[in-house]
């Protein structure tokens, strides 16, 4: 009954997360925002104590279920393992636990926590990892099949779906992504939740609370046989059923061991006096035992000591193999755009910012190093492809503002609604009417009206803050009207960079603020 609970459970956070990722209409975030706001990192980040003081009792009283049902990295897992050990008829095996590497990623996350440098976080954030794989990996999947729909609907004239862009907003978070797909799934075919128990950060925390848990999976000394089929199918690789011991900072309360347990010796509860008193006389006997063995020995065997060293070489080679496709993997060709049959439209190209654009409500630089996680949301549900993952080194993959594709229209607050971690904190539209993220510069060797002598004012025209006014220029062939900016009323949304009718550079573009303004 546990492990069909916990499998339930499981599956409805798994799909609802995934689902965050994957509805670029934002329809689903109403009912379904909630799941990403109770992960532990983004709590954390959000300082949200309710949240953390929750997952804290949660994993005193039941161990660490939150890692084999709230997690969407954790369920992901058990899904690959569950394909891998197909098959295997006992595919895992009991190991010690890596304490110094657990201990030792948990240090670095903290430390670059505490530096500000967001890159390191989001490699290491379970949450982070998985909303990276959705984004980049699974949303494309899901928009094509969309497209697909919308076609098929377009041609009996109906409109109950519509296409969307499917573009690649990162190749350096793409690639990550890729890899991130590739090492998890390898580790968790071959050994189940290696990553939980060695690498995650959050497991380790949580697996210190877990030791003290009042409910937790326990033996029956009176009733174990040591047939060894608890250990050979926890994915964990925590029982040790030779010393009647489970690892508690391991153990994910997944429940496989309660169901292949055959006489019935292992129990989920709290174990009482007589339980613990019991299994200390087994330990005691069989320990007893085993020194009677040694002592009849009384000369060791002599063997030769042969070594030999022999390599998988089939298993590296899939793995580098597997590094180097998706390295590898190009970037779909797409096809040329036309205006009206006669030339081609050049693509926007983004300028050289002197300070990157944060979303409003992100409040500055700082604000959004300290807090962002790199877990793509805001980037995937961005209707208007305007945010993308950073490529700077010390920002990797937090989202910042770019306009080749879209501008950040005043009445779009989305990617303040989904923020889980306070990176972006939640604003109206009245709020961020009036937030100023950064201000349009004017490039004159690149404005139409100099360039090509011809009347535009564009920028004027479609400024929704009229911080863009045209004025009079004297040039040698006449006076021609050029965009002024009013920076004071400027708010950075881009509308004038992605309208601007030069390309690929515009001659006007927004620069960054540091801190952002209220105008």
């Amino acid at each position: 009954m546990l492990r069909k609970i916990r499998i339930t459970l499981a599956s409805v956070c798994f799909v609802g997360i995934t689902l965050l990722f994957l509805d670029f209409t934002g329809a689903l975030h109403t009912w379904l925002g909630w799941m990403a706001k109770i992960q532990f990192l983004p709590a954390l980040l959000a300082l949200n104590a309710l949240v953390i003081a929750a997952l804290v009792v949660l994993t005193l009283v039941f161990g660490r279920i939150y890692c084999s049902v709230i997690c969407p990295l954790g369920v992901f897992q058990d899904i690959a393992a569950w394909f891998g050990k197909r098959g295997k008829k006992l595919p895992y095996t009991y190991s010690k636990a890596v304490s110094w590497l657990r201990y030792l990623m948990l240090a670095v996350m903290v430390v670059a926590f505490v530096l500000g440098v967001g890159s390191v976080v989001a490699l290491l954030a379970p949450y982070s990892a998985y909303g990276r794989m959705a984004g980049n990996l699974f949303q494309p999947l899901y928009l094509w099949g969309n497209n697909v729909l919308a076609a098929i609907a377009a041609s009996v004239d109906s409109y109950a779906f519509y296409s969307a862009d499917v573009w690649i907003r990162s190749l350096p978070t793409f690639i990550i992504a890729a890899v991130t797909f590739v090492v998890l799934v390898v580790l968790a075919w071959r050994n189940g939740r290696t990553y939980c128990n060695t690498i995650c950060p959050v497991g380790t925390v949580l697996g210190f609370l877990a030791r003290f848990s009042w409910f937790k999976i326990y033996f029956d000394g009176n009733k174990c046989r040591s047939c060894s089929l608890c250990s050979r199918n926890c994915k964990a690789s925590c029982i040790d059923f030779k010393n009647l011991s489970v690892d508690y900072s391991r153990c994910v309360t997944c429940g496989d061991c309660l169901q292949h347990c055959e006489y019935g010796a292992l129990h989920y509860g709290h174990p009482s006096a007589d339980i613990r008193q019991t299994n200390k006389q087994k330990m005691a006997e069989k320990a007893e035992k085993a020194r009677q063995r040694e002592e009849q020995k009384q000369q060791p065997a002599q063997q030769e000591t042969t070594t030999e060293n022999s390599v998988d070489t089939s298993r590296r080679s899939f793995l580098m193999a597997a590094a180097l496709a998706t390295t590898a993997t190009a970037m779909a060709q797409k096809d040329k755009k036309v205006d009206g049959g006669l030339a081609e439209i050049v693509n926007k190209v983004a300028p050289k910012r002197t300070t990157h654009i944060t979303p409003p409500g992100s409040y500055s630089l700082a604000n959004m190093a300290k807090h962002c996680t790199g877990c793509q949301l805001c980037v995937s549900e961005c209707p208007n492809g305007v945010l993308r993952p950073s490529t700077e080194l010390t920002r990797l993959m937090q989202p910042e503002s770019s306009y080749e594709r879209g501008f950040c229209r005043p009445e779009c607050t989305r990617c303040s609604e989904v923020c889980p971690t306070g990176a972006i904190r939640l604003i109206d539209k009245a709020q961020k009417s009036s937030i100023q993220i950064g201000h349009a510069v004017w490039i004159k060797k690149n404005c139409v009206p100099i360039t090509d002598g011809v009347e535009c004012g564009n920028c004027a025209r479609h400024c929704p803050t009229g911080a863009i006014s045209m004025i009079p220029y004297q040039t040698k062939d006449g006076e021609v009207q050029i965009p002024s900016v009013d920076e004071a009323r400027c708010i950075g949304c881009g509308a004038c960079e992605h309208l601007c009718p030069a390309s690929p550079f515009s001659a006007i573009y927004v620069e960054g603020h540091e801190v952002h303004k209220t105008i």
